[in-house]
C-alpha cells in the first residue's frame, strides 16, 4: 500500500513537470532549476509524510517559533 502511494505521488509529480516544462522559456536555466528543485522538495515531503504520518507540519514549526513571541507581547 505504501509503495502504491509513492508511485501515485511520483506519477502526479511527473504530470506536473510535463505540464509546466513547455511553458518555461527556452534559455531560462534558473527557472527550470527552480521548478525542478521546488517540485522535488514537494515530492520528498509527500513521501516522508507517507512513511511518517505523525511528522509535524510547517504550521507546527511556525507555531513553535512564534508562540514565545506571542506570550511576550501579551504582557
Amino acid at each position: 500500500m505504501i509503495w502504491g502511494s509513492i508511485l501515485g505521488i511520483t506519477f502526479v509529480v511527473a504530470l506536473i513537470i510535463l505540464y509546466e516544462w513547455p511553458k518555461l522559456k527556452q534559455g531560462s536555466k534558473k527557472e527550470k532549476a527552480t521548478v525542478v528543485v521546488l517540485t522535488g522538495a514537494g515530492w520528498l515531503l509527500a513521501v516522508l509524510l507517507v512513511f511518517f504520518p505523525e511528522m509535524p507540519g510547517p504550521t507546527d514549526v511556525i507555531k513553535a517559533i512564534f508562540q514565545p513571541l506571542g506570550r511576550y507581547m501579551e504582557k
